[in-house]
């Protein structure tokens, strides 16, 4: 199992995105909040699974958080903050993945300077 593979906060964007993209199964939505769901959840778990595949590019932790950032603001971005269902679970789910990515930023970032520069700022002591 590589390293990525072995990153909780990667495993935990994937369930997220799964559950918000799920979630208008069993969650009143309008159009737009199913879509919004959809289409942002899917894209966490998208992102999950590119640092799981690719830890050392630190772009996708950030794309993951931008993300999160969007899963955040959707509800009153595009008119579902009044389905609380809906609202609830993109606000939790868009906090977690802020939350995941914030984490993994300085374990990605300790892991591309190990992997670059022989051992991390550590060995240089």
């Amino acid at each position: 199992m590589n390293a990525g593979m072995r990153r909780w906060q990667d495993w935990v964007a994937v369930v997220i995105g799964a559950v918000v993209a799920l979630s208008p199964l069993w969650v009143d939505t309008n159009s737009a909040a199913m879509w919004s769901m959809i289409v942002l959840g899917v894209l966490v778990a998208v992102a999950g699974l590119a640092n799981m595949m690719a830890p050392d590019m630190d772009m996708v932790v950030w794309a993951m958080g931008v993300l999160g950032v969007l899963l955040f603001i959707a509800p009153w971005v595009t008119g579902y903050a009044d389905f609380g269902g809906a609202a609830w679970t993109s606000w939790i789910g868009g906090a977690l993945t802020v939350l995941a990515a914030l984490v993994a930023m300085p374990e990605g970032s300790r892991m591309h300077i190990g992997h670059h520069h022989g051992g991390g700022i550590a060995s240089h002591g």
